[in-house]
């Protein structure tokens, strides 16, 4: 059997039989506030203490409004939606909310609440900590409102000390939530729950870092092999025929880049057991001593290894330097196009040196 009603603008449904209870077809849940509500904070407290309990009760009320600010923005102005709000609030059992004053140009709201349920439970375990989540629900409301980043509910007047009501004063704070969490881990307060947190966040943070060092790990390894493959374009070697290897040179050939030419090119030679090497100069422009020199050594070492060499593509301007600083080419055969190479390799019998 279910039984229907309306309290406060809002559908409420009990079915006893399936043990649920829906208001606006949402579950909802009552619980007697001076026994099953008070027993809950007083568990809780003796587990996290008095500051950190607070300090988790306004954060949990501060994010619990997405459903509150969408009743508020349904009525033409906020404060008919905060009306509209606090009748469902004490319908529900939340205690009458009103609002006080709200300065718009100072963003500060000042909001009481009479018969909190929060100050009826502390009543019951004689307590006065004070009405953290609802006065976490008013910062995150009037933080909207105010369109701000954080907001602060301070709580005034207590009603589990004897005030008639509970009031607080909602104003833009520049200490988050969490900062007040710092600031109560790195105080004598703290309890095994802010060690717990500490923990959990240094736990975090290692992930992070080992995170970030893999992605730089993988990022280096990128670049090395990005390098590689630069390497590998710079210093080309193409089979161009069986036991034929040409080696284009293009720009400048200092140390380091003749020393990997040389590597890649004796590499390259005893796994195609190549016979000739074509050095092609066609993209060098400037020769000098130093460059030369590299040449004569490339040619010599391919020669150890039985390949014989020929270097082709020679320009005027790099001829005239060859012979101007004394670089001895009679022994190498030298030809004007790597054409005219590939067919001395192909006909043997014409391979004769200068």
């Amino acid at each position: 059997m279910t039984d229907k009603f309306r309290i406060g603008g809002v559908d409420v449904e009990w079915n006893a039989e399936a043990g649920l209870n829906l208001w606006a077809g949402s579950p909802a849940v009552t619980m007697w506030t001076e026994s099953s509500v008070a027993g809950l904070f007083s568990g809780f407290h003796r587990m996290v203490g008095t500051e950190r309990f607070k300090l988790a009760l306004h954060g949990g009320g501060r994010d619990s409004t997405d459903g509150d600010w969408a009743v508020i923005t349904s009525r033409p102005t906020f404060e008919e939606g905060f009306a509209a709000i606090a009748t469902i609030a004490a319908a529900a059992g939340w205690g009458r909310w009103e609002i006080v004053s709200i300065d718009a140009k100072a963003k500060e709201a000042r909001v009481r609440v009479h018969n909190s349920w929060e100050s009826l439970a502390q009543r019951a375990i004689q307590a006065d900590w004070g009405s953290a989540y609802v006065g976490g629900k008013f910062a995150g409301i009037f933080q909207r409102h105010f369109g701000v980043s954080t907001c602060w509910a301070e709580q005034t007047s207590f009603a589990a000390r004897g005030d008639a009501f509970d009031e607080f004063v909602v104003k833009p704070s520049d200490r988050s939530l969490e900062d007040r969490l710092d600031a109560l881990m790195q105080s004598d307060q703290a309890t095994k729950a802010d060690l717990a947190v500490a923990l959990e966040r240094v736990r975090k943070e290692v992930e992070e870092r080992a995170l970030a060092e893999r992605e730089l790990r993988e990022k280096l390894e990128l670049i090395a092999r990005q390098e590689e493959a630069i390497r590998a374009l710079s210093t080309p070697i193409i089979e161009v025929w069986d036991g034929v290897l040409s080696l284009p040179l293009f720009g400048v050939v200092d140390s380091q880049r003749a020393a990997e030419m040389m590597e890649r090119l004796l590499d390259a030679i005893t796994q195609k057991a190549a016979t000739y090497a074509i050095i092609d100069l066609t993209g060098v422009e400037i020769v000098d001593t130093s460059t030369a020199d590299h040449i004569g050594k490339l040619v010599r070492a391919a020669e150890l290894l039985g390949a014989r060499c020929i270097i082709t593509g020679i320009r005027p301007a790099v001829a005239q330097t060859m012979v101007q600083i004394g670089i001895d080419l009679t022994k190498i055969v030298t030809l004007a196009t790597l054409r005219e190479a590939l067919r001395r390799c192909m006909r043997p019998g014409e391979m004769v040196r200068k």
